[in-house]
């Protein structure tokens, strides 16, 4: 060991600095070209005032979310308009699957060079298309596709190389290994919170990995989709690439059930509800098509008796309003212990009290704007009901939680939004794990806050795990042990130690959850790879040397008595223990 050990940690070095290596060779000698994109329409204060995003027939009507006011129409594509660019996408794949790692990572960095020249105006167009404040755009949006870029093009073509694996006794003389191979065409619904983020998070991956990607946005963030779609068919182009490698479908749940039902569609991701979860797995079921749902979360953040209160304050105030609650891994439940609860309780009142509502991308008000508006029309009153179901059931109104007072929350009262997208940062206390406040996801600005009784671990585990959603958690506690001993108890596909959310801004690790969470992942080398069906290869490590030739005894016609004896002997040589 001590002989070979060296030689073989030098060649791993060698290995990667030789990678490492390359990579800035291509980062400094291999330019990336500029790209110029035509923006969409702003916001007209002229522009008629809609309920929604039902149109007349065949359209979809995009609106501004503080205002209400419309911004555009796009197509409610029929079946056959989805089919079309599901063949486009799998005719463009035939060669970009041929490309090489080089060719994919000079595209990535031209996107990403473009969100960097251009990452205000993304924020602002992500802003009206989804009604978040400029701020939770920039950390939202721009810097987690920022970081899916950079690990994606570091680590890629790592984590896509053919992988080597043992080989068995008998066969000492094989090399098997695992090759990494594009499905075709990824078939991608996104949800409306995110709207830039969440349409390239797939793209980036989709197009690494050599797939082609279409992707249904929703009806409710339609009106950035094809600026951004358009960035990413720009970066193919002037990289000499085909632009309908990538698609974008519009329209309401018929588009989406024909992406999933199309036949040339090879793998499907969803984000959004369990209950469209379900039919999107029923409606994939039919062509066996793999499947990776992320359907939200209720995720919990633990502060044990230990924990700073300052840090308290801070991480679940960013947990509970970043989006207006508008996160899958948003903080849905905060579990205060009973040494710092009563503390706790107050002060975060205090801070909540001070928050500030209004138009998020209007230049007059969009520097002072903490919290934005919901993003679907009706998401206020479904809020207001799952509050007047945990009231009528106990629990406390410590602030907000009234939609007919929005007035008192928005910036000096202001006109030029529609306050019916709004709805107040809202806490209550006195809640318990029965009320459907404590088991739906709510999707809007509340903080849920649970005491545990006589600081008590086991108790806490208990009241965090009576949840059916398990996609993270977040536990602060100075005992790192007793952290850790706490997050090991917690189901979820994902938990941070005294820390909230960071998991994200390490793209190498996977994201996803169990339970009504949904399975699978995306991100990290398990998310690279899911774009990829893995195929087993097998070779001969010396083929002029040694191959595999049937022994006699083996061979038809078989003289049982003689073969079966031989394969006795075979196995009790490579299989029983008293050999080795």
């Amino acid at each position: 060991l001590r002989t070979i050990l060296p030689p073989l940690v030098a060649l791993y070095i060698l290995y990667q600095s030789k990678y490492v290596m390359k990579l800035m060779f291509e980062f400094l000698f291999i330019s990336v070209p500029k790209v110029t994109v035509p923006l969409p329409p702003k916001p007209n204060a002229e522009n008629p005032i809609v309920s929604g995003p039902k149109g007349k027939q065949g359209k979809v009507i995009c609106y501004d979310k503080a205002t209400f006011r419309q911004l555009s129409e796009v197509a409610d594509m029929t079946k056959e308009e989805v089919d079309e660019l599901c063949l486009k996408a799998k005719m463009a794949q035939k060669k970009w699957v041929q490309t090489s790692f080089q060719e994919r990572r000079r595209v990535l960095r031209t996107l990403q060079k473009y969100v960097i020249e251009n990452m205000e105006v993304i924020c602002e167009v992500s802003s009206i298309d989804s009604g978040k404040a400029m701020l939770d755009a920039l950390l939202g949006e721009i810097i987690g596709t920022c970081e899916k870029i950079r690990t994606v093009n570091r680590y890629g073509e790592l984590w896509l190389a053919p992988e080597t694996r043992e080989t068995s006794p008998m066969l000492f003389y094989k090399s098997p290994t695992v090759e990494y191979v594009p499905y075709g065409v990824l078939g991608v619904i996104s949800p409306w919170n995110y709207p830039f983020h969440n349409l390239m998070n797939h793209i980036i991956s989709g197009l690494f990995s050599g797939n082609a990607v279409v992707v249904k946005v929703s009806e409710f963030s339609s009106y950035s989709a094809e600026y951004f779609m358009e960035i990413v068919k720009e970066c193919l182009r002037v990289c000499g690439h085909d632009e309908d490698l990538v698609q974008v479908i519009t329209g309401f749940a018929g588009s989406g059930q024909a992406l999933v039902a199309n036949p040339n569609i090879d793998k499907v991701i969803f984000t959004g509800s369990p209950g469209v979860g379900r039919k999107v797995m029923e409606g994939a079921s039919y062509n066996l098509k793999p499947v990776v749902l992320e359907l939200g979360g209720k995720d919990p953040m633990v502060l044990t008796e230990t924990t700073s209160m300052d840090d308290a304050i801070s991480w679940t105030m960013r947990g509970a309003y970043q989006n207006a609650g508008q996160n899958c891994c948003g903080v849905e439940r905060v579990f205060v212990y009973e040494g710092i609860y009563d503390e706790f309780v107050d002060k975060i009142t205090k801070e909540v009290k001070e928050l500030r509502q209004g138009n998020p991308h209007s230049a007059e008000t969009r520097s002072s704007i903490d919290c934005g508006s919901m993003c679907m029309p009706t998401a206020a009153k479904r809020v207001q009901e799952l509050v007047n179901d945990a009231v009528s059931k106990g629990a406390v109104i410590k602030c907000g939680g009234n939609i007919e007072e929005m007035d008192k929350h928005l910036i000096s009262g202001e006109c030029s939004v529609k306050k019916e997208g709004f709805y107040p940062p809202t806490v209550l206390t006195n809640l318990e794990p029965s009320m459907r406040i404590c088991q739906e996801e709510v999707f809007g600005p509340i903080m849920c806050i649970v005491k545990v009784p006589g600081n008590s671990d086991e108790k806490c585990i208990e009241l965090v795990n009576s949840c059916d959603f398990a996609l993270g958690a977040s536990v602060y506690c100075k005992d790192i042990a007793r952290a850790d001993n706490i997050a090991k108890q917690i189901k979820s596909g994902m938990v941070t130690i005294n820390d909230f959310g960071c998991n994200y801004l390490i793209q190498t690790l996977p994201f996803g959850g169990v339970g009504e969470s949904g399975f699978d992942r995306f991100a990290g080398i398990e998310g690279l790879r899911g774009c990829c069906y893995p195929r087993a290869v097998v070779h001969d490590t010396f083929p002029m040397l040694m191959t595999t030739s049937i022994p006699p005894a083996l061979r038809y016609p078989v003289n049982f008595e003689r073969a079966f004896g031989f394969g006795q002997s075979l196995v009790k040589l490579f299989y029983d223990e008293s050999w080795w």
